[in-house]
């Protein structure tokens, strides 16, 4: 296919780039034997843990005998385990590196750690912001700050700025063109900037980039994928660039990504959770993923030569919602990366890498039903030849995540159906050990934080980090339900047609008129009702176990815009709840712009190496 009509050319082309990469520069795909004997470890962990989960199910549930429904219960339990128990053992043994590593990050990852912070950069990288009717004046602030900072370091010149848009709206693309000009006229002596637009956005994020490589690629060895929302520091970059041009077995490097400063309390909230949960679980996941890591498709370096070789992806056959182009592109190009021989690592680093979330709990469910449509498309991508085992597994955990959604939420039915004694004694230890496994990834790096001065401080102090778990944990379980119902419904209206657009993101906190809520989440209320009658009908004493499920679905409106006020966002960041350490580090509140004011200024903590 013919690339699409290029529209807008604020510079002229780069030169050719010498030292790009040849395409066949790369490692021998073989793993080594000491990875093969960890994730045999970690599957018989994983493995075994399910078994006794399913055991412990099955004497619950099979007092007088085994029954349709019961079976049809344990069938459900077991869809839910997997994201459960890999998760729980990923949080131990994370926790086990951050409790008895002097650094951690070099533990788990040491050829991505060992490259010197000095090393000369002698390759020229492109930078990839991929937008869609975007903000323009947010757009403009993220890559204004983030070119100044590569002028300041002297690595300016070793940076080209792709701005690649698949906008549709005029009037924002006449913004982008005036932004890239503006952006060239400030920094074209140092850094050199690129504006296209596509006629056709076909192949979404990823046609894009691929467009990128097929015009451009064979002029640069590297480039940065960057979202709209994608903040990152100068020195950030250059570690990227440094280690991809010390290791060439590398094909794709993640960098562990956390939330920019906000106003929104939801979003306040998640990132401090996602802040926490991430640090145990991505530390454990790195000692057994290795050289099979994840990609997120953006604030990652990618090889471009084997990148464009080798991770073009298919389009699937049929329509949408599972037919055509492939909505989650990431972990697709990951498998097929790793599958030419490539390494795919993640940088278990929380230091100069940032997004915008979701402000709203709406925003948040749009969002994740675009990931589930794409994860759901994984189905038709399972038998793709060549494929590593653990990126096999990888797909259908990408699967498995969503299902587990939908498992809940049938469990939950299938047992008010069910009229026949459960016993209690098991019962109450199956409900313990979910719930304990559940916040593990949690509970794991809180204890660190607690432990370790410095981590404290950055938190904010031991009072304010046990009271914003405990606003955490509290809001993550009444919020849960309210999104697994989301998924529920769309992925039983996939097989009818239902999907969803690719369309920007809100970003800014703006609060949520009530009539917006109840649009949103008037599902998730009559579910409730429905549930919480049901159960005090049929089961009145299995109601307050499964209270929290019930208060979340029927306070669903009511918490949506509670969640997404900025005056009680504000109150917060002056209170220091849900506070991240970036808070306290200028470079993340100057890039976070407008929302910057409420966070006080202090010395950089160093996340990197506090254990």
């Amino acid at each position: 296919m013919e690339p699409p009509k290029e529209t807008t050319d604020v510079h002229g082309l780069p030169r050719a780039d010498a030292s790009a990469a040849p395409a066949g520069e790369k490692a021998a795909p073989g793993t080594p034997p000491s990875m093969g004997w960890r994730r045999a470890g970690f599957a018989a962990l994983v493995l075994s843990t399910s078994a006794a989960l399913l055991w412990l199910m099955a004497l619950t549930l099979f007092v007088e005998g085994v029954d349709p429904i019961g079976l049809l219960m344990l069938a459900l339990f077991a869809l839910t385990l997997p994201w459960t128990t890999i998760g729980f053992w990923n949080a131990v043994i994370g926790f086990m590196v951050m409790t008895f590593s002097r650094d951690p990050a070099r533990t788990v990852a040491p050829d991505l750690c060992d490259v010197p912070d000095d090393a000369p950069v002698d390759t020229t990288t492109a930078l990839l912001v991929c937008i869609r009717n975007e903000d323009t004046r947010r757009l403009q602030r993220n890559l204004e700050w983030m070119l100044n900072g590569l002028v300041t370091t002297g690595h300016a010149r070793a940076f080209h700025l792709y701005m690649l848009s698949d906008s549709d709206e005029p009037g924002i693309a006449e913004a982008e063109a005036a932004t890239a000009a503006a952006l060239s006229s400030r920094f074209g002596g140092s850094v050199q900037v690129n504006y296209r637009r596509r006629e056709d956005s076909t192949g979404f994020k990823a046609g894009n980039v691929r467009d990128f490589c097929e015009r451009w690629g064979s002029r640069y060895p590297f480039a940065i994928v960057l979202d709209a929302d994608s903040v990152m520091t100068a020195q950030s970059m250059l570690r990227l660039v440094r280690i991809m041009q010390a290791r060439p077995h590398l094909g794709i490097v993640q960098t562990l990504v956390t939330g920019l400063p906000s106003a929104s309390p939801f979003a306040r909230v998640f990132q401090f959770g996602m802040r926490l949960g991430m640090r145990s679980y991505t530390l454990g996941s790195a000692s057994w993923q290795g050289d099979c890591g994840p990609y997120w498709g953006h604030n990652a370096i990618l090889r471009v030569a084997p990148f464009t070789e080798h991770c073009h992806l298919p389009v699937l056959p049929g329509g949408p919602p599972l037919g055509g182009h492939v909505l989650s592109h990431d972990q697709v190009e990951a498998v097929l990366m790793r599958r030419a021989g490539y390494e795919v690592r993640v940088l278990p680093v929380e230091d100069g890498s940032w997004e915008e979330n979701p402000p709203n709990l709406p925003e948040f469910i749009r969002r994740d039903l675009r990931w589930c449509q794409g994860n759901m498309q994984y189905l038709r991508l399972l038998g793709l030849g060549g494929l590593l085992p653990v990126s096999r597994i990888q797909l259908v955990l990408a699967i498995a995540m969503y299902f587990g959604s939908l498992a809940w939420i049938g469990l939950m039915f299938a047992g008010l159906l069910r009229q026949l004694p459960l016993r209690p004694d098991t019962g109450l230890m199956l409900f313990v050990a979910i719930l304990t496994m559940t916040f593990a990834p949690k509970l794991a790096t809180l204890f660190n934080v607690l432990v370790r001065r410095r981590l404290r401080a950055a938190f904010g102090g031991t009072a304010r980090v046990l009271s914003s778990a405990f606003i955490e944990i509290l809001l993550t379980t009444l919020l849960a339900p309210v999104s697994a119902v989301a998924i529920s419904i769309f992925l039983l209206g996939l097989p009818f047609g239902r999907r969803v657009g690719w369309t920007s993101q809100q970003r800014d906190a703006e609060g949520m008129p009530l009539s917006v809520a109840v649009r949103c989440l008037w599902p998730q209320a009559l579910t409730g009702i429905a549930l919480a009658g049901a159960t005090l009908w049929i089961a009145p004493g299995a109601f307050w176990f499964g209270l929290p499920i019930y208060l979340g679905l029927l306070l669903a409106i009511p918490l949506a815009m509670v969640s997404a006020s900025p005056a009680l966002g504000r109150a917060m960041a002056h209170a220091g709840l849900c506070r991240t350490p970036d808070e306290t580090w200028p470079a993340a509140a100057a890039a976070a712009g407008p929302s910057a004011g409420l966070f006080a200024p202090g010395a950089k903590p160093s996340m990197a190496a506090n254990g």
